[in-house]
């Protein structure tokens, strides 16, 4: 498995992780198998949050897990926080007290990463930071990012927080890519043009900040996916299929490597229950596009090019 970088450290993350939002509805043997799966491929980093399953998934990944000691030190936790009852909360003590459920449902002593979930626009960062540095003094956490943030945000966080932002998790895919839309068509009059996320992408890559991609084969809002979607998406499952005879992988693997192609070295957080489907995922992470190949499946996915 292709490593990355964890923000601007010199801690190595697998390029795939296995996000863990749908887990709760397997059962204990079925969610044994993935994550079996997981670390024979390599994928040793899991995403959680903990309004997953509303905190089941979190509690069967523990049951499933089996993280003795020595495994726990193997692998990778993110989970995240401050969705809560219909609004976000970023306040100190909720981001403590949710941190001490994850805990407990993981059944773990600490978390390796914790992620703010969603924009609190009520939030005062230095509370923020202090409650970053009573998780970090007390070894619950060891190191911390945002998801779905903007730079400013970020910026904001990080004054008060002395840049421990290192992960900005966002919706990425061949068909929901607005923050690259933007940058390729910068002073353009149209939609792909419109800067509606600040650069994000740009900023990361500038401030060693890694991205991770969420919904990495989903079109819209959790809509449906793409991949094999031909009413929908004819150019892109051709150009995808042809893609995948050529490398000989799956177009699965082809849409994973289109985002694993990227130099900002991004981290693709697949969703599924399937070991069959993260195996193909990951075979994704080792295939190596060319530039033409990945602007030919941009263009597929209905993009233009000014």
């Amino acid at each position: 498995m292709k490593q990355i970088s964890l923000g601007n450290t010199a801690v190595s993350l697998p390029q795939v992780a296995l996000g863990c939002m749908r887990i709760s509805s397997l059962e204990l043997p079925a969610a044994e198998q993935l994550i079996g799966t997981a670390l024979e491929c390599g994928v040793n980093f899991f995403d959680h949050a903990d309004i997953y399953g509303g905190g089941e998934s979190e509690r069967l990944f523990a049951r499933a897990a089996h993280l003795n000691a020595d495994r726990r030190e193997q692998v990778i936790l993110q989970s995240k926080c401050a969705i809560h009852d219909g609004f976000y909360d970023f306040s100190r003590d909720y981001i403590l007290k949710s941190v001490d459920g994850i805990l407990q449902r993981l059944q773990t002593e600490y978390l390796d990463i914790l992620l703010l979930h969603r924009p609190d626009t009520l939030m005062e960062p230095e509370e923020v930071a202090e409650a970053f540095d009573r998780l970090q003094s007390s070894g619950k956490v060891r190191w911390f990012g945002v998801s779905n943030h903007n730079p400013m945000q970020i910026a904001l966080l990080n004054r008060a927080c002395g840049g421990r932002v290192l992960i900005d998790q966002l919706q990425l895919s061949l068909t929901e890519c607005g923050m690259i839309d933007a940058g390729l068509n910068v002073n353009m009059h149209k939609d792909d043009g419109i800067n509606r996320d600040g650069s994000v992408l740009e900023y990361c890559r500038l401030n060693g900040i890694t991205i991770q991609a969420w919904s990495p084969f989903q079109y819209g809002f959790f809509e449906g996916t793409f991949v094999g979607n031909n009413e929908k998406f004819p150019k892109l499952n051709e150009v995808l299929s042809r893609l995948a005879a050529e490398y000989g992988v799956t177009p699965t693997a082809i849409a994973a490597a289109w985002i694993c192609r990227h130099p900002a070295g991004i981290q693709l957080i697949a969703g599924t229950t399937s070991p069959a489907r993260l195996r193909e995922i990951c075979a994704g992470a080792g295939t190596e596009l060319s530039r033409a190949e990945w602007y030919e499946l941009y263009k597929a996915a209905g993009k233009t090019l000014p």
